[in-house]
């Protein structure tokens, strides 16, 4: 005899692009409605946003709290390694004032590696705990940079900052004659601003863009991954088993990659703002 409540179950079962489009939406305030809506706010993208932002700051603060100038500790070398290397890069990229642009790509660096990181947890762990928590199933994406709307603001921040340091290096009327005269000179002003506003705007959606699309390529493949593990047969269990370990291997090299990709850009965005053309 049939048991009723597992083929209700199974009947209420999400279908495969159920379960992906579920946990692609985001914890909202609305529905967006068209592909431009700025009314709509992702509370997950904001809150794991600012949460690692904390996390790499407490880090960072523990390594500065507990240096010591005897023999450093694993902990200590770790941390010495990664602001040289990127002392080193700023150094060779950044010719002026670097007071800023350094710690600045550290920060960008360990902010970009941390969020990337959340990809690691498994998709279904916060479903499970909110419906345990007894609080349903609402839509919760726990990696910011698979946000477009994370990625492109961190870029908008990186192209406000070339507009600031091409303003302090350069001058208003300095950086106002380049916008008009570079790089065909003042008698093609209209085609050079128009040249040059394109410019801007292509490396900010470049720089949100490549984060975006290769962390939402690794979450959705995550996903696909746990819909083999569900299909009941050894086959699924063990590919899913196999697939998902050597994807998480591989993806340790993506996670940061793409952080020190985004850093060395920054570098070479805000480098190329203390230069003229």
């Amino acid at each position: 005899m049939a048991n009723p409540t597992v083929e209700g179950a199974a009947q209420h079962a999400p279908t495969a692009s159920e379960y992906i489009k579920h946990h692609l939406g985001h914890l909202s305030n609305q529905h967006q409605h068209g592909p431009v809506d700025f009314s709509v706010i992702h509370y997950d993208t904001l809150f794991w946003s600012i949460a690692m932002g904390v996390i790499g700051c407490l880090i960072m603060w523990m390594a500065a709290r507990k240096a010591t100038s005897g023999v450093p500790g694993r902990f200590q070398a770790a941390v010495e390694m990664l602001v040289e290397m990127v002392e080193d890069q700023s150094k060779s990229i950044v010719h002026g004032d670097r007071s800023f642009i350094a710690p600045l790509a550290l920060t960008v660096f360990v902010w970009v590696a941390l969020m990337n990181s959340l990809d690691f947890l498994p998709v279904d762990m916060f479903s499970t705990a909110f419906r345990y928590l007894g609080l349903g199933d609402p839509h919760h994406r726990v990696v910011p940079t698979a946000d477009l709307n994370g990625t492109i603001g961190i870029s908008l921040g990186v192209l406000l900052l070339m507009f600031y340091y091409s303003i302090k290096v350069k001058g208003l009327g300095g950086w106002i004659h380049e916008l008009f005269a570079a790089p065909f000179g003042i008698a093609m002003a209209p085609f050079n601003l128009l040249l040059n506003i394109i410019e801007y705007a292509a490396k900010m959606v470049s720089l949100g863009m490549r984060l975006f699309g290769n962390m939402f390529a690794g979450e959705l493949l995550f996903l696909l991954i746990a819909l083999l593990g569900s299909t009941a047969t050894v086959f699924g269990f063990v590919g899913h088993v196999i697939a998902g370990s050597i994807w998480a291997i591989f993806h340790i090299l993506i996670v940061f990659l793409q952080a020190f990709i985004f850093m060395m850009l920054t570098l070479v965005y805000l480098g190329q703002a203390h230069e003229g053309h």
